[in-house]
């Protein structure tokens, strides 16, 4: 599993013109799950994202989590984070789950951060999304497991 997590001001996504998902203050979770990925990665990814301290406190340094500050999730499924661009000049996806199981497990993760985090918008799996938000910082990191 593979997330690029963004803290936001604000973010939304669009299908089709639509706004299907937007949020306030948190994070966007662009969500790339791999061929082997199971529920177990997906609960750990879930308690990292929910402990993860990368909000400024008072005194400007990242001491508090999403939790401290009510902060809310944008989860958008993103296969290419498992683009393999090593060889050619067209990426392979071979390491990318399958369909099914990924969009299982993007379902899977959203049920579960909805239980834990104050909202949780989505996009739309497998649909061409227009993404915008407001990173704040920048502040973006990069997490496997």
């Amino acid at each position: 599993m593979k997330i690029i997590l963004q803290r936001v001001s604000r973010a939304s996504v669009k299908v089709e013109n639509e706004i299907t998902g937007e949020i306030n203050r948190g994070y966007v979770v662009l969500l790339g799950i791999g061929d082997g990925d199971n529920r177990g990665k997906t609960d750990r990814m879930i308690e990292k994202i929910k402990k993860l301290r990368l909000f400024p406190d008072n005194d400007g340094k990242t001491n508090l989590s999403i939790s401290d500050i009510n902060g809310e999730l944008l989860v958008i499924s993103q296969f290419t984070l498992y683009a393999d661009c090593r060889k050619g000049t067209r990426p392979s996806f071979t390491e990318a789950a399958p369909p099914a199981l990924a969009e299982e497990l993007y379902d899977y993760f959203i049920e579960k951060a909805g239980s834990n985090f104050q909202k949780v918008a989505c996009g739309v799996f497998g649909a061409m999304m227009q993404v915008e938000l407001v990173n704040d910082g920048p502040f973006t990191v990069v997490l496997e497991g």
